[in-house]
């Protein structure tokens, strides 16, 4: 090997490695297949090149049927590689978004415990991994029975989680935001864990919303994502009496990390109490950060941006 030819691989060598590096770990855990904002904010991860998925861990409720849609999603978009994890089933949930990924079976999620196996990445990358939580946390509940240090060693948990200050519709009255009140007791021991948190509460979720300007836009795209998403959101709201604009309570949390910018937060110390309220204890010691503001706009037309640029397929 001559040494030009040497230096040319060594440099390649080092580029691959550096862009491996920048990359961040994540793993999500989620509820998709429930309220359509999972969806898209499955789609937001996967066209953003900044992460590398570790899994996709499905939470609450009928979780093989989720974990379908999931592979589905992974499988049309030509990116199956991703660990696809069935958290434990708490209950039989129908949801018509089922209907997209029902018979499906080229891909399968991996066979292995949900809390092993966040609790196994956790302790092979030491606070390198960014977790995400946008449904409910039995999960979360299992991690924390099984390693109660576990959740200390993610370098950062953000949590679509709460309601503070403002609960649904903009309404300034507290909520009992639903993936609280999913599961209480897993909710007040993710509070408790000891974790670096940020919280995507109402706060900062319940304004954004998904018009039909932008679905449109999504739908004239047609590419495997967005058709995904379109289809996704056409049987969600056959099914849903809710305002036909989605609000994308769980994309706001992704959005923490990737554009901080755009939100406020402040210290809180906040903690679960009956009937899944999460209120703040003024007198104690911080234990997690809160979202108080977001720049709805810019916001949207980064995700937008995103989901239109992106050419991800099976080719």
């Amino acid at each position: 090997m001559n040494a030009k030819y040497f230096l040319i691989v060594l440099l390649s060598f080092i580029s691959l490695n550096l862009s491996s590096q920048e990359k961040q770990k994540i793993i999500f855990d989620c509820d998709l297949g429930g309220d359509i904002d999972d969806a898209f904010a499955v789609a937001l991860i996967l066209a953003s090149p900044e992460f590398e998925v570790l899994g996709f861990v499905m939470d609450q409720g009928d979780t093989p049927k989720r974990a379908q849609v999931a592979c589905k999603m992974l499988y049309e978009t030509g990116m199956e590689d991703i660990p696809v994890v069935v958290g434990r089933k708490t209950e039989n949930y129908f949801s018509s978004q089922f209907h997209w990924a029902e018979g499906f079976e080229t891909v399968k999620p991996i066979n292995k415990n949900a809390a092993d196996f966040i609790i196994e990445n956790l302790r092979k990358f030491p606070d390198e991994i960014i977790l995400f939580t946008v449904g409910p946390v039995p999960n979360i509940m299992d991690v924390l029975k099984k390693d109660p240090d576990a959740l200390k060693l993610a370098k950062h948990v953000y949590s679509m989680f709460g309601s503070y200050y403002m609960g649904y519709d903009t309404g300034p009255i507290p909520s009992a935001e639903w993936n609280v009140r999913g599961d209480e007791e897993a909710a007040r021991m993710l509070v408790n864990s000891g974790a670096d948190i940020t919280y995507a509460g109402l706060d900062v979720t319940t304004y954004v919303k998904l018009d039909e300007a932008y679905r449109n836009k999504l739908i004239m795209r047609q590419s495997p994502l967005t058709n995904a998403l379109s289809a996704l959101y056409t049987l969600w709201r056959y099914e849903s009496y809710a305002h036909p604009d989605p609000v994308l309570h769980d994309v706001v949390a992704v959005g923490m990390l990737l554009w901080p910018e755009l939100y406020t937060t402040r210290k809180a110390h906040i903690k679960v109490i009956e009937g899944g309220y999460t209120v703040i204890d003024e007198s104690k010691e911080p234990n997690c950060e809160i979202g108080m503001s977001i720049q709805k706009e810019e916001f949207l037309k980064r995700v937008m941006e995103i989901l239109l640029t992106q050419n991800l397929s099976r080719e």
